[in-house]
């Protein structure tokens, strides 16, 4: 039995698993299991829906880095220490990736979720190898590396060890002040110029923020996050991720003027992006949390993306257009012009990069 679309599912952002379409996997039926047995105790017994657990999944793949060649993205390589995302934020544009494993980009997405805790050594030798080039690695641009399975795996940690002890350039995007338990990798990455980070805060209601994305950090932890952070000389943007129009937009300003006041040096904003299983995942999402303004909200994203759900085109996938989408754009620079608050280009040192020790030990000088 599938979770109702009528009432929210609790602690979770998708409303239902929404097995995709596109590669002709068949729609879930019921099996028996333990899901089934105790939302079909519930709703004979007239109870709130059950609670999902989270299941964690350990892999271990052969390779840890990957490489693209997007032309509209500032990074060739990234690294994702998990597959899925207990934030569970509704919006995720990463939701569609957990379809190749047969899984729904739904609440599969949120509650099977996979750890790489072999990730630091895959990396360690990767950097070994006599060919590699050093480029700065992007971590979070799939799924977050500061989730709450972090606490329990450590692998974010752990391969910040290797950045460091290779004197290798990385970037971290999070939505967790999780990141503050690694400061003092952080800081000592800073010091050689290897590291910059952003934090993505989507609103300043704690309340949306519980429906949005939740299980991520409340906004005013993210806030403080990007101050302490700050304060201790790690280069930080703040990301206004995604602008949700109708929705979250509203807090744009604020946003930026609390960043400023907290010394952060540069914030940018991306605009929703609905691909794949997504567009679905939150229409249903709005018609549970916001049905008297779903049509306004999807009318509004609809005129951004040339009249579709999404625009999945190189650059224009991350720049709207139209009438809204400037609105937007002149509302953001008003805004950091009035903050005194621009978009920094964080430049990442790549000329101290030096291959690690292989054998599991990292030099100590």
């Amino acid at each position: 039995m599938e979770p109702s679309s009528e009432s929210p599912v609790p602690g979770r952002g998708a409303q239902s698993r929404n097995v995709p379409s596109r590669f002709g996997l068949a729609a879930r039926e019921a099996d028996g299991d333990w899901r089934d047995h105790m939302a079909a105790l519930a709703q004979a017994e007239g109870g709130p829906p059950v609670k999902l657990r989270t299941q964690v999944t350990e892999e271990r793949p052969r390779t840890i880095l990957s490489f693209n060649r997007s032309p509209d993205i500032p990074f060739d390589r990234a690294i994702n220490a998990y597959r899925g995302c207990e934030h569970g934020c509704v919006y995720c544009f990463a939701r569609p990736t957990h379809a190749y494993h047969d899984l729904s980009p739904g609440l599969d997405f949120e509650t099977r979720l996979f750890a790489k805790p072999e990730a630091a050594d895959l990396l360690r030798a990767t950097l070994a190898k006599p060919k590699y080039r050093p480029g700065p690695i992007a971590m979070g641009t799939n799924t977050d590396p500061y989730q709450p399975i972090e606490h329990r795996y450590r692998i974010t940690r752990a391969l910040l060890e290797v950045c460091l002890d290779a004197r290798h350039p990385v970037t971290i995007t999070t939505k967790s002040d999780r990141v503050l338990a690694d400061l003092d990798l952080l800081e000592e990455l800073a010091r050689r110029r290897l590291v910059a980070v952003a934090i993505s805060v989507t609103s300043l209601d704690p309340v949306l923020s519980g429906k949005l994305e939740p299980r991520a950090a409340s906004p005013a932890k993210r806030m403080a996050a990007l101050g302490k952070l700050a304060a201790a000389g790690v280069p930080t943007h703040c990301s206004i991720a995604p602008v949700i129009p109708a929705i979250t937009d509203e807090f744009m300003e604020e946003i930026v003027q609390r960043a400023a006041a907290l010394g952060i040096a540069s914030c940018g904003w991306i605009p929703l992006r609905l691909p794949h299983e997504v567009a679905p995942l939150f229409r249903e999402w709005l018609s549970v949390h916001y049905p008297e303004r779903g049509d306004k909200v999807m009318g509004i994203v609809r005129s951004i993306r040339g009249g579709k759900d999404n625009d999945p085109d190189f650059f224009t996938r991350m720049k709207p257009t139209g009438v809204w989408a400037d609105l937007f754009r002149a509302r953001f620079r008003l805004a950091c012009k009035r903050a005194g608050i621009g978009k920094a280009k964080f430049e990442l040192d790549c000329t101290r990069f030096r291959a690690p020790e292989v054998g599991g030990q990292m030099r100590l000088l």
